[in-house]
């Protein structure tokens, strides 16, 4: 069954019918809960409901010079609850963390219909228990994400990427090793091999760094970059490319140490891939399965019990 609420008294009422029948959600849709329904800039925070797409959310907030720095794939069709569901990031992660850097308070509706809020309105929030990480990636498992306060930063002055070409991985990831033991100080430091798209694997692999900020510093640190061998303007189609060819769903990921993206990147066979080389997950289509991490499924069955005992959400791990 696929719930469509038109209010959160609505979906309440609707999960608590579920709930009380034992009867399966597969899907709920939240596009009629979706203002901004408040956004003080004077505190840099924002409430905004959990339909609203990032997009639209962005777009509200750049009118006051402010943003949440959270740039996921396809941001025009990404919903707020989406985002936090899915633990959602992109390229400027390196520089600017994820979603749960940023969240201060969450609403959430429960699979019985009960309608539970944590964290506040305020960045200083320590009252109580921190429920808000629970929801983060929990894809929908545990309670349906209505509402979310997020504190914001200005958006930077300026921001510049730049690029590097190298013909082999070694010579890529040695560069990669200059610029950590540099004094840069990069919000996004991505690898990438995308020839592979269009044919048989061939073509270079690229380094993209950005940087944002003050103007001044923007432009002492891209002429760093050009000092290590980064000179020639880029941006961030590489990363539209990628996900144009196929959903977030669809592409495999592996995390892994930053200084073990090259060795991993060999391992995967010439596919296509986007690397947040700063933090060590490797986006790719194609080519071998993920090595599965054993999950703590005692602990993850607690707390599916102790939020969803009927089961009427979706089960994904258990």
């Amino acid at each position: 069954m696929i719930l469509e609420p038109h209010s959160l008294d609505g979906l309440s009422r609707e999960l608590a019918a579920a709930h009380a029948a034992r009867q399966k959600i597969s899907a709920v849709r939240l596009g009629a809960l979706s203002r901004l329904v408040e956004h003080t800039p004077e505190d840099m925070t924002a409430t905004v409901e959990g339909g609203m797409i990032l997009r639209a959310f962005q777009e509200q907030l750049a009118e006051r010079g402010q943003w949440l720095p959270m740039d996921p794939p396809q941001p025009d069709s990404l919903t707020i609850e989406e985002l936090l569901a899915a633990d959602a990031s992109g390229p400027r992660r390196f520089g600017y963390g994820t979603v749960r850097d940023y969240l201060i308070g969450i609403r959430v509706v429960l699979p019985d219909g009960r309608i539970i809020k944590a964290g506040g309105n305020v960045v200083k929030n320590v009252a109580g228990y921190d429920l808000c990480k629970l929801f983060i990636g929990s894809r929908g498992t545990l309670g349906v994400i209505v509402e979310a306060t997020f504190k914001l930063r200005p958006l930077p002055e300026a921001e510049r990427f730049v690029e590097a070409e190298f013909d082999s991985l070694s010579g890529a990831d040695q560069f990669l090793e200059s610029v950590r033991g540099s004094a840069l100080n990069p919000v996004v430091l991505d690898l990438h091999h995308l020839a592979a798209l269009h044919g048989p694997s061939s073509g270079t692999y690229t380094v993209v760094l950005g940087f944002a900020g003050a103007r001044e510093d923007v432009d002492f640190q891209s002429g760093q970059a050009a000092e290590l061998g980064a000179r020639v303007p880029s941006g961030l189609d590489y990363e539209r490319e990628f996900w144009r060819h196929g959903s977030p769903g669809k592409a495999r990921r592996v995390s892994v140490l930053p200084s073990e993206i090259a060795n991993t990147v060999r391992g995967l066979g010439g596919v296509p891939f986007v690397a947040r080389a700063g933090n060590g997950v490797i986006w790719y289509r194609g080519g071998p399965d993920p090595v599965q991490t054993e999950l703590p499924l005692a602990l993850l069955r607690r707390v599916k019990d102790g939020f969803d005992p009927n089961r009427i959400l979706p089960d994904l791990l258990l």
